[in-house]
């Protein structure tokens, strides 16, 4: 339930490194990219913080699930997310740089490590960078050395592409806002892709860089796939009363992750 919640893009086989965060308060909009990556012109989401409120379908090995979502960010920081039906929370997640934790009230179990768990999970590798530039619909430099390749996307912006361990990132970048607006993994030599569209840009209070009210996934591995919708009804970057509570309900059972 995990990716249907909208953390199941860290990477395909092999993890996709991403930018190193700014500390909060600090806008990303302008960060410095060395040879060709100086002539990309991707904007990213700029607030160090973030609340949103939306709705979430998945198909996950065939079986349609659908939740209502909460998600409150503090950029480099925290990622918490609430999901459930109906008025009741089914799942609560706290996401840090180092740790993950999952309480799941509807059968009554918890989980508390590392990533380790989301990667067995998910079955590809995955960090807090990575969910957290998925969610915020960020661009994801090449690391120095990299072949990048610049072209022109299909609506006329910016296609970047470079190859890292094995894997082929593909960036679509919108020309009139600079926003991310499609990122593709492929794995060479595999079946293994992942496809993220960002769609529907909205201006948010508190934030000078439009947000993506819409972000459809497809995720495949083998004969499995996944697919995922996650639409925004309520974004806000402001930082008024965010908090990010997360406490083990007595008699919940403990999960083990993946050793």
């Amino acid at each position: 339930m995990l990716l249907a919640l909208g953390l199941g893009a860290g990477a395909c086989h092999r993890a996709v490194p991403t930018t190193k965060g700014t500390a909060p308060g600090a806008s990303t909009s302008t960060t410095v990219r060395p040879s060709k990556e100086a002539a990309v012109k991707a904007v990213d989401f700029d607030s160090p913080y973030l609340t949103a409120k939306g709705k979430v379908q998945a198909t996950i090995k065939g079986d349609e699930k659908s939740a209502t979502i909460n998600i409150r960010m503090r950029r480099d920081s925290a990622i918490w997310i609430s999901a459930g039906l109906l008025g009741f929370e089914g799942v609560r997640a706290l996401l840090t740089p180092d740790s993950v934790r999952v309480v799941n009230r509807l059968d009554k179990t918890y989980f508390a490590g590392g990533y380790d768990y989301l990667t067995k999970l998910l079955n590809v590798p995955v960090s807090f960078a990575q969910a957290q530039a998925l969610l915020l619909g960020n661009y994801q430099a090449a690391p120095a050395g990299a072949a990048l390749t610049l072209g022109t996307g299909p609506s006329g912006g910016q296609r970047v592409a470079y190859p890292l361990n094995g894997v082929i990132v593909e960036q679509i970048i919108q020309a009139a806002s600079g926003r991310v607006e499609k990122l593709t993994l492929t794995e060479t030599g595999s079946n293994r892709s992942l496809a993220a569209d960002y769609a529907d840009f909205q201006a948010v209070d508190g934030a000078k860089v439009p947000f993506a009210h819409s972000l459809l996934i497809d995720a495949k591995q083998g004969a499995v796939g996944t697919k995922a919708s996650l639409k925004y009804s309520k974004v806000s970057a402001g930082a008024a009363g965010l908090s990010f509570p997360f406490d083990i309900p007595k008699g919940f059972q403990r999960v083990k992750g993946n050793k």
